[in-house]
């Protein structure tokens, strides 16, 4: 525990010892070449101390004066009186080694428990002055940018970039996005930050309070929403967070609900904790905080899923306020931007090219109505023949099926369709059209 150098008497009887092991390792070299016995050994143990080793097939070689201290099965052990002398000086010197060694730290951790104030404000402030040079010098080397923070509810972010996800891409270029949201408890305006600042053309009108992003899988939903909230808490915590620019106001939590995981040792599956997750949520959420929702209601059937959606987007829009960002593939969800003044659909954009997809992982100002499930599932490797037939039933199913009565049944997407839209207000009459 006690460095060389400190105590000088620990020193003292620290070289004691080291000296005696020398003298030890001395001994048994000088006992082999005066006695011939080879295999001499001069050991230790913490019963019977050091003694001299020898076995059976050399006891005939045993000099006069070793006096036998105990047999064993391969031989015998000695001991003499000059080794007897030598093993009180060096257990003698490690015992008070150890004890004044103890003592001594004993004595340094009262000297410190006196200071303990003054350590613990130096340690505080070196931990601060840690963090903070590791802000500075991620912001430098990774061109952050400084959010502006006020406290209107707004959260404006313009060519975010995931601060994890940047760094790690090699084969593809991280495609920056803009975020525009407004909690309901301020209605605040979109332009918030001035043209002239930020050099950008900013759509007039209040920001939305939801965004209800669709877009197929693997496209960039799930990343697009946690940026969000990663750079949100990034500037909570006083960093420049990796946008062009941003204003990021005060929320009082970030509330997720993300991944598919189960708690089986509770008997919860994996839609039940789903679904606890999110009342925890609908139960704490206020106008201030900021939700990232990915895929709720896909963990049951799709008529389950589909009205929990509606209705969980519903309450976020009318009851909480909060500032929302929610990923689905429920693509019946965008007919909500009908009856839902604050919230506005969102899409990530893809392209199309010989049956396969290219993701531009660009958030897009629209919903969308395709999934690309079977697309995906041919970069995954699934075999030709199962994509095929699942091209066969998707036909099948969007397109036309027969009824029991040989009758062309209307698509059950266009039926799904149709019954949300009965759930719409009808159009708003325009003042000044004949």
């Amino acid at each position: 525990m006690i460095r060389d150098g400190f105590d000088s008497a620990l020193d003292e009887l620290r070289t004691a010892q080291r000296g005696g092991k020398d003298w030890i390792a001395k001994l048994q070299a000088d006992e082999i070449a005066s006695t011939g016995i080879a295999s001499l050994k001069v050991r230790f143990n913490s019963v019977f101390g050091y003694y001299i080793e020898v076995t059976k097939s050399n006891l005939d070689k045993v000099p006069a004066h070793y006096h036998r201290k105990q047999t064993v099965a391969n031989g015998e052990r000695f001991i003499t009186p000059e080794l007897k002398e030598m093993e009180g000086k060096i257990l003698g010197a490690e015992e008070r080694s150890v004890k004044l060694e103890y003592e001594i730290f004993q004595h340094v951790r009262e000297e410190v428990l006196g200071q303990l104030p003054k350590i613990q404000q130096t340690a505080s402030a070196l931990a601060q002055l840690d963090v903070l040079a590791s802000f500075a010098e991620t912001a430098r080397l990774h061109n952050y940018s400084r959010p502006q923070i006020l406290d209107e509810g707004i959260l404006q972010i313009r060519d975010g970039r995931h601060p994890v996800l940047e760094q790690q891409l090699v084969e593809e270029r991280f495609v920056p996005n803009d975020t525009g949201l407004a909690s309901s408890e301020r209605g605040l305006q979109t332009a918030s930050m001035s043209e002239e600042d930020s050099g950008v053309k900013r759509p007039e009108g209040r920001a939305p309070q939801i965004a209800l992003i669709t877009g197929p899988n693997m496209a960039g939903k799930s990343t697009y929403i946690r940026q969000v909230a990663l750079l949100a808490l990034l500037a909570h915590t006083g960093s420049f967070i990796p946008a062009a620019e941003a204003r990021i106001d005060l929320v009082d939590r970030i509330f997720t609900r993300i991944g598919a995981s189960d708690d089986l040792s509770r008997g919860q599956s994996t839609f039940m904790v789903e679904m606890t997750e999110t009342a925890n949520i609908l139960n704490n959420a206020t106008p201030r905080s900021l939700i990232v929702l990915d895929e709720i209601g896909r963990g049951t059937s799709t008529f389950d899923g589909l009205s929990l959606a509606w209705s969980i987007v519903e309450h976020l829009h009318n009851q909480v306020g909060a500032k929302t960002l929610f990923a689905t593939h429920y693509h019946e969800l965008t007919e909500l931007a009908v009856r839902l003044p604050r919230l506005k659909n969102f899409n990530v954009a893809v392209r199309e090219w010989h049956d396969q997809i290219v993701f531009l992982r660009k958030i897009v100002e629209g919903g969308t109505d395709k999934s690309y499930g079977i697309q995906v599932a041919r970069l995954a490797g699934v075999p030709k023949e199962v994509l095929e037939r699942a091209k066969q039933i998707l036909s099948n199913l969007e397109e036309s099926e027969l009824t029991p009565e040989g009758n062309v049944r209307q698509p059950r997407r266009q039926q799904d369709r149709d019954k949300l839209k009965q759930l719409a207000p009808p159009p708003q009459m325009d003042l000044f059209e004949e």
